[in-house]
């Protein structure tokens, strides 16, 4: 990405030599994120020219199959502040890597590292308590992944918010209850999506005590009542960035046992090329009918 607001495009870049504490990281799998289009579009505070990507996974120098925890140790992001895996190869620090149990695909543990792991820390943050009830605001991979690690840690009813039918009837199929009219009440309200009324209308259906966790980064302002909305039923509303690096090593054992199978999550493949990559970020701008689309990099299948 050479210029907020255009396409990507196919560019020849020279390769960094790894330097001590450093591994280079052959890409075999790299996931799509819909904030990746929020990036291009100019969200963010993107540095330029920047290769975007932060969900990957490949193999090491050393042959270690692994994936890549996108946030620093200096705070900064690979794929935002960094560059990042839409690309063949890339250069990062050794702590950055978690190692992939031979039970996991590549392109699965790829979109462990964003859409799995944000799932993950946002229910954690809540706290989801066993028979608590969840609403999904937005069903894509963050959407996939709530529903099977909200049933793993013992949920209530789970249900799932889409403008998208087709997406609708995918959390139906897996155990999710679809929302078509009002806002059923619920404990907790995980923001996926970034709609100012479909959030406050979440807002409104917690019940006492409940969780509002804001996940979406689009969402830029939304009106409500403290007092009615908020303080008379001690109502919370929590702001969730991103993971932990520890939480990472936690999913992995989960995929690992078959806890959580995010096969299901990925919906489309593509080849490493700006077009194809271009037109994935432009359907999740219109509202796709997928959930995630993985980019397959380097030959080898990224389900190896």
């Amino acid at each position: 990405m050479v210029r907020v607001g255009a396409p990507l495009r196919d560019e020849e870049i020279p390769e960094r030599a790894p330097a001590d504490g450093e591994a280079r990281v052959q890409i075999r799998a790299a996931g799509i994120c819909h904030s990746d289009a929020h990036y291009r579009a100019g969200g963010g505070r993107v540095a330029l020219p920047i290769t975007l990507g932060h969900e990957i996974a490949g193999i090491t120098e050393r042959g270690e199959r692994v994936a890549i925890h996108y946030l620093l140790a200096d705070g900064s992001m690979i794929g935002k502040d960094a560059d990042g895996g839409y690309a063949e190869s890339i250069v990062v620090p050794r702590e950055s890597l978690i190692a992939i149990p031979a039970e996991v695909p590549f392109e699965q543990a790829a979109i462990m590292m964003c859409s799995t792991a944000t799932a993950y820390h946002a229910l954690r943050l809540a706290p989801l308590r066993p028979r608590d009830s969840v609403a999904i605001l937005g069903f894509g991979g963050l959407g996939v992944s709530t529903v099977q690690l909200a049933r793993f840690l013992g949920a209530g009813d789970i249900f799932a918010a889409d403008r998208v039918p087709e997406k609708l009837a995918i959390a139906e199929k897996l155990g999710a209850i679809p929302i078509t009219g009002r806002m059923p009440p619920v404990d907790i309200a995980l923001d996926f999506a970034g709609n100012p009324e479909r959030c406050l209308a979440a807002l409104r259906a917690l019940r006492p005590g409940g969780r509002l966790m804001l996940v979406a980064i689009n969402l830029r302002s939304m009106q409500f009542d403290p007092y009615d909305d908020v303080l008379t039923r001690e109502r919370r509303i929590i702001g969730c960035s991103d993971h932990t690096r520890g939480e990472l090593f936690e999913l992995m054992e989960m995929a690992r046992r078959g806890d959580i199978d995010l096969s299901c999550a990925i919906t489309r493949r593509i080849a490493l090329a700006a077009d194809a990559i271009n037109n994935v970020l432009d359907d999740l701008d219109r509202g796709t009918k997928h959930l995630r689309t993985v980019i397959e990099v380097n030959s080898m299948s990224s389900r190896a």
